[in-house]
């Protein structure tokens, strides 16, 4: 039996296991957003902290995700919550760092004009600053998304279920058309959604400035 006929016949399989990795990915990725970007926003106002914060976060991603998953059990078990919580530490590094690099790097005089105009501090961030660094803020949410999309795959040696099921039965039956039903669903899923978050980035840049 080829790939395709072997695909043809777990489709329904392959359909609900990507709908998990969609629903892994975007609940670690949607905690990541509404606890990074506030971090980095609070960063760029008490800026002795950003290299404190910025390294603790990267300290998660320096650790092999195997190896967390595994370090994450004996407090949160298996299953949906354990991975989620794993993967948010994950996407939090490229979403606070680009979220404080996209404000700190808001033109000075962009900033003052507003302190002109009598702006408090909070209309200045949400008015001027915030707008500005949107698409580099957008470009952290892209960046951690792909890199889940890829990393939630092993959450399915904790029992979270998504396309990394297939994989790892693919790996214990020596099957490659089993590896390939989980491995290349994952692959064009993270193309999609680097497109599309490529778009929204594009559509959010300001004109006139290119990156």
């Amino acid at each position: 039996m080829n790939f395709f006929q072997f695909f043809y016949y777990r489709m329904d399989e392959v359909f609900e296991a990507l709908l998990r990795h969609i629903q892994i990915t975007g609940l670690a990725v949607g905690l990541a957003i509404v606890i990074g970007v506030p971090i980095g926003i609070m960063i760029t106002r008490k800026r002795k902290l950003a290299g404190t914060v910025i390294n603790i976060a990267n300290v998660f991603q320096t650790l092999p995700s195997l190896a967390l998953f595994g370090l994450i059990i004996p407090f949160l078990g298996i299953g949906l919550v354990p991975s989620v919580f794993v993967l948010f530490l994950y996407a939090l590094l490229p979403i606070i760092k680009n979220t404080y690099i996209g404000i700190t790097n808001v033109e000075p005089a962009s900033v003052e004009a507003g302190v002109g105009m009598g702006m408090t501090n909070f209309q200045i961030l949400t008015i001027i600053e915030i707008p500005l660094a949107l698409s580099v803020i957008m470009g952290g949410i892209r960046v951690a998304t792909v890199i889940n999309i890829g990393t939630a795959t092993i959450a399915a040696l904790i029992g979270a279920g998504g396309l990394g099921t297939f994989i790892f039965k693919g790996i214990s039956m020596n099957s490659d058309n089993m590896i390939l039903l989980g491995a290349i669903p994952a692959a064009l899923l993270a193309v999609v959604v680097d497109f599309l978050f490529g778009k929204i980035e594009k559509q959010l840049t300001p004109k006139g400035i290119t990156y």
